[in-house]
């Protein structure tokens, strides 16, 4: 069983940074990926980014490309999503997940843990 918790959401102008966190307890977090969701109000949960169990495979929604940064410290059981130039379209719930797969993967399908998520608003 992995628990995760989020943290470092915040409310911020267009343009800030934020960088969230991902912390989890159970031995097995390293041998998973770990992805990062979203979910905006009215809309579906989506895919924003994700890394594999070793930090060399990363992926990306088109829409963060460029913008938003994931790594993970797998010696301190953390995943990070650093975000920058921060858009009012960012604003959400974000999610992480992990426990399924070694490779990152887009469907919410692929991760069996999730963690409560952390609010994100960005003021234009």
């Amino acid at each position: 069983q992995v628990q995760l918790v989020e943290s470092g959401g915040g409310y911020v102008q267009a343009g800030d940074s934020l960088r969230l966190s991902c912390t989890a307890s159970g031995r097995t977090f390293s041998s998973y990926s770990v992805g990062w969701f979203r979910q905006a109000t009215g809309k579906e949960r989506e895919f924003v980014a994700g890394i594999g169990w070793s930090g060399e495979s990363t992926s990306y929604t088109d829409s963060v490309k460029g913008r938003f940064t994931i790594s993970r410290d797998n010696a301190k059981n953390t995943a990070y999503l650093q975000m920058n130039s921060l858009k009012p379209e960012d604003t959400a719930i974000y999610y992480c997940a992990s426990g399924q797969y070694r490779v990152p993967v887009t469907s919410p399908l692929g991760y069996r843990y999730w963690g409560q998520g952390t609010q994100v608003t960005v003021s234009s």
